[in-house]
């Protein structure tokens, strides 16, 4: 089973950079989109489909901010929209498929990277999103969150991390609620159960000397229950070709998806 999860900052723009074609080229089974900055009605245009794929999305209050979508190769045998928390349901953040077994689920955590206010409502969610994951660890099925935290858990995922220690995303409290997330509470990242190599970046500053210089930060994740912890085969981010401020995350996993 493969699974692509990215972040695209807008999908009509990412499309424009020819994120579709290279999706579709892919073979991917399941394809996890944040940030899309549509309506539910815009996604069902024909140019957003891809041969091959069932589309789900969903949408905030005010379309132009927020929004996720879902591709599947397989029609799931639920979808489900929202958290149950406002920070999550008003913004349209979050988006579940339901398998056999297993599900898969996009979600757009507040950037925090506008100000207090926005970095308060990032703590907010953070705090919903966790008594949410504890309930979930009582459930009897495995869950595959694709997400853009905007927050990069450790040093190697922050270039030139000791001048980042008071930039959002790499917060002292950021970084303790990834601490406490996949650490105590048990839950998994799933590229560092293939790779512990440093410079794995999944978003950059936009700006030359960023991409020059590499001067990346890791703020995208496929968090896993425990369950799925050795199902993890490869995860990759590659850096070219990127259709917004973040690469992609690939990440294979030996698991046949099935309704």
């Amino acid at each position: 089973m493969r699974i692509i999860s990215v972040n695209v900052n807008g999908i009509q723009a990412a499309v424009e950079r020819g994120l579709l074609s290279w999706l579709q080229a892919q073979n991917a089974d399941v394809i996890c989109l944040q940030d899309t900055r549509a309506s539910v009605f815009e996604m069902e245009d024909p140019s957003l489909q891809l041969d091959g794929y069932f589309l789900y999305a969903c949408e905030g209050e005010l379309p132009q901010q927020g929004g996720v979508a879902l591709y599947s190769r397989l029609q799931p045998k639920a979808v489900i929209s929202g958290l149950g928390f406002e920070m999550a349901d008003r913004y349209g953040r979050y988006l579940q498929a339901d398998f056999d077994k297993v599900s898969i689920a996009t979600l757009l955590l507040p950037s925090g990277q506008d100000g207090d206010e926005g970095l308060n409502q990032k703590f907010k969610f953070m705090d919903d999103f966790t008594r949410y994951l504890d309930k979930q660890r009582r459930k009897r099925r495995d869950y595959i969150y694709c997400s853009s935290f905007y927050v990069a858990h450790q040093k190697m995922d922050v270039k030139n991390w000791r001048d980042c220690q008071q930039s959002p995303g790499f917060l002292p409290a950021e970084r303790a609620w990834m601490d406490e997330v996949i650490g105590n509470m048990g839950y998994v990242d799933a590229l560092r159960e293939v790779s512990r190599e440093g410079d794995q970046f999944s978003w950059w500053p936009d700006s030359e000397q960023a991409e020059l210089l590499n001067l990346g930060w890791r703020f995208d994740y496929h968090l896993l229950t425990p369950g799925l912890r050795r199902c993890v085969r490869t995860a990759r981010m590659p850096r070219q070709p990127r259709f917004s401020q973040h690469a992609p995350l690939i990440v294979d996993y030996d698991w046949i998806l099935s309704v």
